[in-house]
């Protein structure tokens, strides 16, 4: 398990988030953000000036490597 911190709770909740199958970047060295270990990075894009998440598509398993 890894800690993602993310500063996207303007665009979605927690309960948002939950459950949702996302991708992350995770080779990146982790750094305190808002007082906490921040593990990994997930993807967003932007659209209209609203972040937008970057879903994986179903098929896909948690864990699986993005190329």
């Amino acid at each position: 398990l890894r800690s993602i911190v993310s500063g996207v709770a303007e665009y979605y909740s927690p309960e948002e988030m939950t459950g949702r199958q996302v991708l992350v970047v995770t080779n990146l060295k982790p750094v305190k953000m808002m007082g906490n270990i921040s593990e990994g990075m997930i993807l967003f894009s932007e659209y209209n000036g609203k972040l937008v998440l970057i879903e994986a598509p179903e098929k896909v398993n948690p864990g699986d490597i993005v190329r």
